[in-house]
């Protein structure tokens, strides 16, 4: 969290890592600008492709979820995105589970299907179901660790299985968990996506992605995937698989997916997100304490119908939290207001410590109605598969002191 990829500035000897605000850089000579453009030198030529600022936060994160190499990029859509680029053809299908963020419904299942990608949503609680739909040609299996927003746990182990069994790419956004609280990789996951808007930063001051690649994969094994494994005829016929090995994909997503999309990290937002990894374990420490003292508290309310958090005795989660998640099970959680969808909008706007606004991670805490907010756009099937029925509320637990935050949802509980 403090150390990984930057030491002290080589030039100045600045001990914190200093922000690159630059554009391009020189070469030394012809011959080291050509082998720089043909993917011989590892190097940076132009801040659209690499900046030393976010090169740090590339290495940190790396180290941290146990990856190969990583990608940072403008935001967790773009990450989505930048994971799916090297793997998708128009046509190519992928699978993802039905209990996602619901940006991330409908950017797979409306806005990909642009690019003709394709993609069915399964229950992956129903490993059967799973297994059918791996079938062959399916190039990924898309998963959240701790599901937004419903508190659902996913059994990494189980689904890695899978997809190693089809030939398919395990693909898992942590952005709940973070490394501190789970790991994906250590159970079979093959590349790692973050929001690092959320609790990478910690504050609610910028917005940026990573991919993070595990370096295991074999691309070039069953031609399932000729973006890594066929000639790439913009590097005269070179093989990202057979050049780069292990560092395939990450090399891909900066001399290709970067290079085209361009939805690059700026530098600034990288120095900031890098100064919140510093205290990562500590915040995230705080995060589950304070959600786990609002869920238990929640649980007794009698205006509170039910509380998804998978810390809770009854939770039917709490053995794969204990499992995947044994540093807390995070501090975005649902519950039901009894009531329906006007009294969880009364009790959302009842709150005044509580910020009323659509994102998590922050070190305030948060509120959300998402079936009026960030699921608006689903169907009320979509919406109750993913946990956002009209009585969900969704909290992001903060920092604060905890019996202020019980005090503000009891005045607003009440009001509702």
């Amino acid at each position: 969290m403090i150390h990984a990829g930057a030491g002290p500035e080589p030039v100045s000897g600045a001990r914190q890592t200093p922000i690159f605000q630059n554009t391009a850089y020189a070469f030394h000579d012809a011959d080291h600008a050509a082998s720089l453009f043909n993917l011989q030198t590892f190097g940076f030529i132009y801040s659209r492709l690499g900046n030393p600022t976010v090169a740090a936060l590339e290495q940190r994160l790396a180290s941290l979820e146990g990856g190969r190499g990583a990608a940072c990029c403008a935001s967790g859509h773009a990450a989505q995105v930048l994971a799916f680029f090297p793997l998708m053809e128009p046509g190519s299908r992928f699978v993802a589970s039905n209990r996602l963020y619901g940006g991330s419904i409908t950017q797979f299942g409306r806005t990909f299907r642009k690019f003709d990608w394709h993609c069915d949503f399964v229950d992956t609680e129903d490993l059967a179901a799973v297994e059918a739909a791996l079938d062959a040609g399916v190039k990924a299996l898309f998963i959240e660790s701790l599901a937004n927003p419903g508190g659902v746990v996913s059994d990494l182990e189980a689904l890695a299985e899978l997809t190693n069994a089809s030939g398919a790419v395990l693909i898992v956004d942590s952005t709940l968990a973070t490394p501190w609280l789970c790991r994906p990789m250590d159970w079979g996951a093959d590349v790692v996506v973050h929001s690092a808007t959320k609790f990478l930063s910690g504050n609610g001051t910028v917005i940026g992605g990573a991919v993070i690649d595990s370096g295991r994969f074999d691309w070039g094994a069953s031609g399932r995937f000729p973006g890594l494994s066929e000639p790439e005829p913009a590097y005269h016929g070179l093989k990202f698989s057979e050049t780069f090995g292990d560092l395939a994909f990450t090399t891909h997503a900066h001399a290709v997916g970067l290079r085209d999309l361009g939805a690059t990290m700026a530098p600034m937002n990288a120095f900031l997100i890098l100064l919140g990894l510093e205290t990562l374990s500590l915040r995230m420490e705080r995060h589950c304490r304070n959600a786990l003292r609002v869920a238990e508290w929640l649980e007794g309310h009698p205006k509170v119908a039910w509380v998804s958090y998978a810390a809770l005795p009854g939770s039917p989660y709490r053995d794969l939290a204990a499992k995947y998640l044994p540093n807390g099970a995070g501090s975005v959680f649902t519950f039901g207001v009894r009531g329906g969808y006007e009294a969880g909008i009364r009790v959302v706007e009842g709150c005044d410590l509580f910020s009323h606004l659509a994102n998590v991670g922050d070190a305030r805490s948060l509120i959300l109605h998402p079936a009026s907010t960030t699921h608006r756009q689903l169907s009320d099937e979509q919406r109750a598969a993913a946990g956002a029925g009209p009585e969900v509320v969704r909290l992001s637990i903060g920092l604060e002191t905890v019996d202020d935050l019980i005090r503000d949802l009891d005045r607003a509980l009440a009001a509702a």
